[in-house]
């Protein structure tokens, strides 16, 4: 691929991410976030620029893995059935499996309730070289413990710590903790995938008419579903006060599978191409001992 094709595409692939990059800057509304948006593209086209973004996010990883230096932490928020873990799939099909690890956060366990909020993720920090994706995250413990006050007393706070204050004090601790995070070499990249309550009843349709998804649905998305305009108020507030330039949010548009994925992927690609990464150089010395392997390997013979 030449410069000025090089140059095109990531021009191209901007024009997908800066739309939806809130990094602090300005005032922010949810409502002013369309969650149809689809970029002027069409599904086929969506899929070509998919497919590029597989491509360079493949030679990324190898590099980012090879050069051993920078780590990626990718996190993932969204209601029920906005596509996070298609998302995460389709973005990185044909990944090396070796430099990605996947965690999903679910309801805490007893054990790590013994800890603090942000135990769980802490242990989970992808290593240097690799790329880190975090389904849900700490900020759960911005969200539904504030839709639901009722889950704050699982965590076993001392009472004295429990004011009207404690969320945006947990902003403080998550906003300091991300910028320590960048500061040693994990660029952190954030996802809240927008979605609309219609198209969410709109899946959770379909998952209950295709067996294969049945597993998927429960009471209790329908029951969330009622405090639809609290979440909406909690993940503006969240993004209001935690997204920085050094760990940004993309309000991704989430109605269209394809777009949020073209959205997502672009974001990525995009954050891996200003690292400047490059394989090793191997030294004199080093290559002066590959000749030596090498000439005993071809004297090696049966």
């Amino acid at each position: 691929m030449s410069n000025n094709s090089s140059q095109s595409l990531g021009d191209q692939l901007k024009s997908f991410v800066a739309p939806f990059r809130y990094d602090g800057s300005g005032k922010f509304h949810l409502k002013s976030h369309k969650t149809s948006e689809k970029g002027g593209l069409d599904k086929d086209s969506a899929g070509k620029i998919i497919e590029a973004n597989r491509k360079r996010l493949n030679d990324f990883q190898e590099k980012l893995y090879a050069q051993d230096r920078w780590s990626l932490l990718l996190i993932f928020q969204g209601m029920d059935a906005s596509g996070k873990d298609g998302a995460i799939k389709s973005i990185f099909e044909g990944i090396n499996p070796q430099g990605c690890d996947v965690h999903s956060f679910k309801q805490p366990t007893s054990h790590e309730l013994d800890h603090d909020f942000m135990w769980r993720s802490t242990i989970a920090l992808p290593q240097r070289g690799r790329i880190g994706i975090f389904n849900r995250s700490y900020y759960e413990e911005c969200l539904v413990t504030r839709v639901h006050p009722e889950l704050l007393d699982k965590q076993k706070l001392p009472p004295e710590l429990v004011t009207k204050k404690i969320f945006h004090e947990r902003f403080e601790d998550i906003s300091a903790f991300e910028r320590y995070l960048a500061r040693n070499g994990t660029v952190v990249l954030k996802f809240f995938l927008n979605l609309s309550k219609e198209e969410q009843r709109e899946r959770f349709l379909e998952r209950l008419e295709e067996p294969a998804k049945n597993w998927k649905f429960s009471m209790g998305d329908v029951t969330e579903r009622a405090l639809w305009p609290r979440y909406m108020a909690v993940y503006q507030d969240i993004v209001r006060h935690t997204a920085t330039p050094l760990s940004p949010w993309h309000v991704v548009p989430a109605d269209h599978k394809w777009f949020a994925r073209v959205v997502i992927g672009s974001a990525i690609v995009t954050a891996l191409e200003k690292l400047d990464l490059k394989f090793p150089r191997v030294d004199k010395a080093s290559l002066q001992e590959f000749k030596q392997v090498r000439m005993a390997l071809l004297e090696d013979k049966d």
